[in-house]
């Protein structure tokens, strides 16, 4: 296999990683945001109950950012592959 290919598959790799990690990660932050602005918009108004727990990632998000992570190894793997290759 030549070493182009490694670096190849390092670079979609990557590429794919960082295009389904980081709206995933984004949307997560933004929705944690919004629900805080809305607690203290209510707590303002004096109408605020007990602080909700974090309900952290949903099950999609978490999915997605498994995905991620494991297109993050395959880059690495394929880096490697790049790099002792010869």
């Amino acid at each position: 296999m030549s070493t182009w290919l490694w670096l190849l598959g390092a670079a979609v790799a990557g590429v794919g990683s960082g295009l389904v990690g980081w709206p995933t990660w984004h949307a997560s932050r933004a929705r944690r945001g919004r629900d805080l602005n809305a607690e203290r918009y209510l707590a303002w108004r004096g109408r605020a109950g007990q602080r909700p727990v974090d309900p952290g990632f949903t099950r999609g998000e978490r999915k997605r950012l498994a995905v991620a992570a494991l297109l993050a190894v395959v880059a690495v793997f394929c880096l490697v592959g790049f790099f002792s290759y010869a």
